[in-house]
């Protein structure tokens, strides 16, 4: 499998992932000039874009989707509940509430709790390697601990420092939407959850969706090492991902 955060924060989100059979993107908040110009810088031409998952229907999630669709014509998967928040229709699309196969590729849902509709997390399995996607919820259900543990890499919200956040200056509304249940996982949040997931088989983690205004990069990474060397947790490699610079075409 190969990944590439193609952009990460409050102003746009996508990723691409590949399999031997399948090239797909997750989410597409940037324009599609973008994202375009972003998958060629990698080596792939976006025309070969097979499908679009999308996690929730937020603009910065969405965003370049409709000229994306029209220009290149993947097949968008989501759920019933995202398309209707959409202002516009998708013709191929595919409802995807539940684990499915494609190809080479294995796809299992994880719901997430945010302030949209419906909102979904992923689990990107091809052969023996698998990618976890969460990003944008406030927390994560214990249910789904089991089926997140020990995969090869984790693409994961680390949205905010809780003392940054507190002390900025967001109104206090949203800085209670961000902190609540159906907002963002803070720093603290993000690195609990990946000292209780990684394992032996974990290769990396890409931390995603820092808020510009409430978090640093320094201060995300210093929060996850500190919780992992506490937790006596094994480090695998770790990158923090960008507004407006992709990543490196990872492969696992």
């Amino acid at each position: 499998m190969k990944i590439s955060v193609l952009a990460s924060g409050s102003k746009g989100n996508c990723s691409y992932i590949e399999t031997d059979k399948t090239k797909s993107l997750v989410d597409l908040g940037m324009s599609a000039g973008y994202i375009a110009k972003s998958l060629k810088s990698i080596g792939v031409d976006p025309s070969s874009i097979q499908r679009v998952f999308i996690t929730h229907t937020h603009t910065d999630h969405v965003a370049g989707l409709k000229v994306f669709l029209k220009k290149y014509h993947p097949i968008v998967y989501l759920t019933k509940k995202m398309e209707k928040e959409l202002d516009f229709d998708i013709l191929d699309k595919v409802y995807i509430d539940e684990d499915m196969s494609i190809d080479d590729l294995d796809v299992k849902v994880i719901k997430t709790s945010h302030d949209a509709a419906d909102s979904n997390g992923y689990i990107f399995s091809s052969l023996d390697k698998s990618i976890v996607y969460i990003t944008d919820t406030g927390y994560i259900h214990v249910k789904n601990f089991n089926k997140l543990k020990n995969k090869s890499l984790y693409v994961f919200e680390s949205n905010h420092d809780v003392r940054m956040l507190k002390n900025g200056k967001y109104p206090y509304y949203l800085q209670q939407r961000i902190l609540s249940d159906k907002g963002h996982l803070s720093n603290k949040d993000s690195a609990y959850y990946l000292s209780q997931f990684i394992g032996d088989n974990t290769e990396k983690i890409i931390l995603i969706h820092l808020s510009e205004e409430n978090n640093k990069p320094e201060v995300a990474l210093k929060t996850l090492l500190d919780t992992l060397e506490d937790k006596g947790v094994k480090i695998p490699n770790i990158e923090i991902a960008s507004q407006r610079e992709n990543t490196e075409l990872i492969e696992l």
